[in-house]
């Protein structure tokens, strides 16, 4: 039996990972990950066919807009949500679905998670010295009581709190801290890899880099490698070693970080990159947006893969749209994702089609909250077709959509029907004289 399964079928962790090509040993990979959420028709497929490795001591970033599968990744990691294909690996070891209780023990013990809501994932009822020693106390991961205060202390100190706020409660605290208290409750167990799902997200701006200060300082200080989930690539950008761009559950571009910056080869990550704020705002103010439409990608034929083509960088796409990607890349040429309009310049104008859409969207998003477009309105309208048409114009008026549909889609039936009933009354009354 060869080492590789030996390792997938271990019930153990072993001291290292497997090596890759590049030298570097990973700590985490994802396999043709899939994952879903409900079963038969109404099943959704969150994460599709995912994979991607994170090497020892770097900060792997995935960044998307919310809803693309960021934090359902972070998740499966750590076991909350299920495959439903493909493999999740640590250290070579297969981690995902059913596995031995000693190994499963290793895993929590070894990747821990901070969450975006400090609120939220703090237990109220118990004090601060507990929330941090529920896992030492779940692992035995100290000799005795003192063991335990003086690494509690310790730990407490580092992420910047004092041993006296051992004794309080989650709610004292406010949002900063209660997130320095949800990163020694990680931090205390000693991991290897920490899940940091939008840590900085729920903080205030001047507290974000405090934070991000403290998750630098344990990597450096204890050689944690980090999988960072965030929407703000301008934060991303100066934290990263590597990024990983997911849209709607598929990892669309993986690049190391000055690399996915200088050369944003996907459409998406451009209209991300292009969305970060500027702190000028005559320059914010003249920006012109780089939009992401999904329906410049034919994949009708050809499926799509993530490619590696070269430098590292991992792109998805068909095989055509690979060869553009290729070609682009190798002219060596920094990609601009962001236009800043000179003074007196027009910004490029959109054709009628996409104003139109435009106008009906934004027309739609006024519409009022009462607009329920109830079944009752398309009853009432069936039985008094007139009325009901008169009800629908007056809706429409007043931008109720969903409204004034349901009266006119009522009213049409109730005319068709009406009209058919008269029509074969009348033949039978025709008929009948005749």
């Amino acid at each position: 039996m060869s080492d590789t399964k030996v390792k997938k079928t271990a019930s153990y962790l072993p001291e290292h990972g497997p090596i890759a090509e590049n030298g570097r040993e990973i700590l985490l990979s994802l396999k043709n990950v899939d994952i879903t959420f409900g079963k038969g028709d109404n099943a959704v497929r969150a994460v599709k066919n995912a994979s991607f490795d994170i090497y020892k001591g770097e900060t792997f970033s995935l960044v998307g807009e919310s809803g693309s599968g960021k934090t359902t990744i972070g998740r499966a990691v750590i076991r909350v949500n299920p495959c439903a294909a493909g493999e999740i690996q640590y250290k070579g070891v297969r981690i995902s679905g059913k596995t031995k209780r000693g190994l499963d023990r290793e895993v929590i013990r070894n990747i821990q998670m901070v969450f975006q809501d400090p609120a939220a994932s703090l237990n109220e009822r118990a004090t601060v010295d507990y929330i941090i020693s529920e896992g030492l106390y779940n692992f035995k991961l100290y000799e005795n009581e003192e063991d335990r205060v003086r690494k509690v202390e310790k730990i407490v100190e580092e992420v910047g709190l004092l041993p006296e706020h051992l004794t309080r409660y989650p709610h004292e605290f406010s949002g900063g801290q209660r997130q320095r208290i949800g990163l020694a409750r990680a931090m205390v167990m000693e991991p290897e890899l920490v899940i940091a799902d939008e840590p900085i997200s729920a903080l205030d701006v001047s507290i974000r880099a405090q934070v991000l200060n403290l998750l630098k300082k344990f990597q450096k200080e204890r050689d944690i490698t980090y999988l960072f989930i965030a929407h703000d690539l301008s934060i991303v950008r100066f934290i990263s070693d590597r990024i990983g761009v997911i849209y709607k559950g598929d990892i669309v571009e993986i690049a190391d970080a000055e690399e996915l910056f200088d050369y944003p080869l996907h459409p998406y990550t451009r209209s991300l990159i292009s969305a970060i704020p500027i702190p000028d705002p005559i320059l914010e103010k003249n920006k012109v947006l780089f939009t992401y439409d999904p329906s410049v990608h034919d994949y009708s034929e050809e499926k799509p893969e993530l490619v590696d083509i070269g430098h590292g960088h991992f792109i998805f796409g068909s095989k055509k749209e690979i060869e553009e990607y290729r070609a682009i890349r190798e002219k060596n040429v920094p990609l601009k994702s962001i236009t800043i309009l000179q003074p007196g310049e027009q910004a490029p104008t959109v054709s009628e089609e996409e104003d139109d859409m435009w106008s009906a969207e934004q027309f739609m998003l006024q519409t009022p909250i009462h607009d329920t477009g109830s079944k009752w309105y398309t009853f009432l309208s069936f039985l008094l077709p007139p009325l009901g048409l008169i009800g629908g114009l007056i809706f429409r008026k007043f931008k109720h959509i969903r409204n004034w549909k349901a009266c006119k889609k009522g009213a049409i039936a109730g005319v068709v029907t009406f009209g058919s009933i008269i029509g074969l009354f009348g033949l039978a009354l025709l008929s009948a004289i005749l």
